[in-house]
């Protein structure tokens, strides 16, 4: 990639592996408050806090890194880092005290299953046309690629697809529960999809029941496989030729009221193939996923075939100018919170439970973004060293967010790389003096903004505790000597023994 962008490749030194690399991140991380907060009180805020974890990757560093106890306990924890299975079989059979988090809200499939997501944003889309307000109406609609749901909306998608034959479009087929590009195919013709039309589908079952012989057991109908079928991207916009997508994060911690967060950083992931509509079977060419891209004989497993966001912004406005950028960044946001307004109504709020998605979006060559898909638990796991101190300081920042250790005020809008994206019900974005109107991509200064956010908390907490011997000397004093009621209790003293005389 750095050929591609003509510019000078660093040397490729040695990854030094997750311990090394969270032992160099973590001083310049939450580091800061531990030091400027935590230390100066009684007992360290970090000790009391016990976690639980799922999975031994980058947050289970994280988690060890911020001094947390780990336990192996049924329910005696304060962080829960679940897969999502647990969340289905068991969250519903215990109760939580008031203080536990999980790391899933319990109906996540209704934002991160790809069916679901068109469906609630279709509906979104058609409550805000009955409401009369054509402007979210048409938000709703710029979210995502047409997309049919097979086989229950196959004539719908026969009759779009002879609409749009002329123009060569390309359909892209995925299975509604599957990951990493498993299962994901293109079609151009009809005969592809044949599979998915309910009446072929009964025409093949009826002669095979009619010969099926009286002593065999009749076995149960096959169902066929659920897809949606989504008007391809055939016009992406290209780097070198390659094509790519991107990879965003966004923290939910509650769905009503909306509270939601968006990372400064992300990534871009690129094929390692030139691009072409010629051959529409070639996966290498036309999914970007890094299960698909790592088997291309091209592969550079040091950078892992990823691009920082920050650069591919850069990189974008030497080439399309700053303001086109900039928009296209501020309606990446758009999307995102479109997307999320879509299911608040449907989403189960309970205030033991948050998520970080990972957001899946494309730009077609237009500068227009498309969302792709929403996943419910992005990978993170790291191939190379740049991509784990991304994902450790994520994680570090996205702990500090949760805030177990009761370092923050609560009305913060950046907390490290997250700025606060949506609250109390409307778009939070930068100052209308500032040169951009969206903070993604933008330079994360999270170590700088950390340290001067632990310095100002440390300091107010410095002023308090001298404040309170102080307090406690006034009360003392006032009533030793200063206080009316002293005074009226000496006189009042007084009378009561001369009336005994």
């Amino acid at each position: 990639l750095f050929s591609l962008f003509d510019l000078p490749a660093p040397l490729p030194l040695p990854w030094p592996g997750p311990g090394a690399a969270s032992r160099a991140a973590r001083n310049s991380m939450s580091e800061h408050l531990r030091r400027h907060i935590g230390a100066k009180r009684e007992t360290p805020p970090w000790r009391d806090v016990r976690f639980k974890c799922a999975f031994h990757n980058t947050i289970y560093d994280v988690l060890k890194a911020r001094g947390f106890k780990e336990t192996d306990a049924d329910l005696d924890w304060d962080f829960f880092w679940c897969d999502k299975q647990w969340i289905h079989d068991t969250f519903d059979h215990i109760h939580l005290r008031s203080h536990q988090r999980v790391n899933h809200f319990r109906n996540h499939y209704e934002l991160t299953r790809k069916d679901l997501m068109i469906k609630n944003i279709k509906r979104a889309q058609r409550q805000a046309q009955k409401d009369g307000l054509p402007e979210e109406a048409h938000g709703y609609a710029s979210c995502s690629p047409l997309t049919f749901f097979l086989p229950n909306e196959y004539a719908m998608f026969v009759e779009e697809f002879k609409k749009q034959q002329a123009n060569g479009t390309v359909w892209i087929m995925k299975p509604i529960g599957s990951a990493q590009g498993k299962g994901i195919f293109l079609v151009d013709k009809l005969s592809q999809v044949s599979a998915w039309n309910p009446r072929m589908n009964k025409k093949v079952e009826e002669p095979q029941q009619k010969r099926r012989p009286a002593d065999v057991e009749e076995e149960e109908p096959k169902e066929v496989q659920q897809y949606v079928c989504q008007r391809y991207l055939s016009n992406p916009l290209l780097i070198g030729g390659k094509k790519f997508d991107l990879r965003l994060y966004v923290l939910v911690t509650s769905y009503s009221p909306l509270v939601v967060y968006m990372y400064r950083g992300g990534f871009a992931r690129f094929s390692h193939a030139q691009f072409s509509m010629d051959d529409i079977s070639d996966a290498m060419v036309h999914l970007t996923n890094v299960a698909v891209q790592k088997h291309n004989e091209n592969y550079d497993e040091k950078r892992g075939g990823k691009w920082d966001l920050r650069r591919l912004k850069t990189y974008l406005m030497a080439i399309h100018g700053d303001e086109k950028v900039r928009q296209l960044f501020c309606e990446m946001q758009d999307v995102i919170v479109y997307s999320l307004l879509s299911v608040q109504k449907v989403m189960i709020q309970d205030k033991h439970c948050f998520e970080l998605y990972g957001y899946d979006l494309m730009i077609s060559s237009d500068l227009k973004p498309w969302l792709i898909e929403v996943n419910a638990s992005p990978s993170l796991s790291a191939n190379t060293r740049d991509d784990y101190d991304m994902k450790f300081a994520l994680l570090d920042d996205m702990m500090t967010v949760l805030d177990f250790e009761n370092y923050l005020g609560g009305t913060e809008t950046q907390i490290g790389g997250f700025d606060i994206l949506y609250r109390d019900g409307a778009r939070i974005r930068p100052p209308e003096k500032a040169v951009h109107r969206s903070y993604l991509g933008c330079q994360n200064n999270r170590a700088v903004q950390l340290e001067r956010m632990a310095r100002a908390y440390g300091e107010e907490h410095r002023r308090r505790q001298q404040q309170q011997p102080a307090q406690q000397a006034d009360i003392k004093d006032l009533f030793a000597v200063g206080h009316p009621s002293a005074h009226r209790s000496r006189p009042a003293q007084a009378q009561s023994q001369q009336n005994k005389s």
